[in-house]
């Protein structure tokens, strides 16, 4: 970054600017040091409250080199706000994938080394469990249908080739969180709920599953 001339208005130019250390260009990685890896997230948090959600949209902190990500929405965005392309990763209609080459190498600090760490590995992808609890065991019966609604209203949008596809991969998260979630908003979109019996017993990644209730799911 190079500062060559003095605003002309300070309210555009100034007041709007928001600088963070969690702006990088490629290359260029964080050190570990405490300070800096709690204003990494504080400093673009401050701004988002401050100046406005998209304010890395504003000229005097818009990036000359153009940045592509699946934000969409919020206040006063004023571009083409991602058009009709999806705002989620994975997904089924374009081909980014993840670089696996990019995490750093792990940093020993203090006899503890501070690496990468993969929210899906084995062991840490559990993501299941504590939805089911709240849908099976906190929710009475009439807060179950409304979110058994809300799912299956939103997921009767999934249109085009690739509809049943997507509506089966989305199923397939609902089951491993509750089959009566699951069997809810497959029975309200019409579809069949696709399950795996092995020696008549639920097979699934998920911890929290009801094998009880196999009988009354379609197989």
């Amino acid at each position: 970054m190079e500062l060559n001339e003095n605003p002309d208005n300070y309210f555009a130019h100034v007041e709007q600017s928001a600088f963070a250390p969690a702006n990088v260009v490629d290359g260029i990685g964080f050190s570990p040091d405490k300070m800096l890896q709690g204003r990494i997230l504080s400093y673009p948090d401050a701004a988002r409250y401050r100046v406005g959600t998209n304010y890395q949209l504003l000229p005097v902190n818009r990036s000359v080199s153009e940045v592509n990500t699946y934000q969409r929405d919020g206040s006063m965005r004023f571009d083409e706000n991602g058009g009709s392309d999806p705002n989620y990763s994975p997904n089924s209609f374009d081909n980014i994938t993840r670089d696996h080459g990019a995490p750093l190498t792990a940093m020993q600090l203090d006899g503890m080394a501070a690496d990468f760490y993969d929210r899906n590995a084995p062991g840490e992808d559990d993501h299941y469990t504590q939805p089911g609890i709240m849908f099976d065991k906190v929710m009475d019966e009439e807060a179950q249908q409304h979110t058994i609604a809300n799912f299956a209203g939103s997921m009767q949008g999934i249109t085009g080739p690739k509809r049943d596809e997507i509506i089966q991969r989305q199923l397939g998260h609902f089951k491993k969180t509750s089959m009566k979630l699951a069997q809810g908003i497959a029975e309200k979109l019409g579809v069949s709920l696709v399950v795996k019996v092995l020696f008549g017993v639920f097979q699934s990644s998920s911890t929290h599953v009801r094998n009880e209730a196999m009988n009354s799911w379609i197989v």
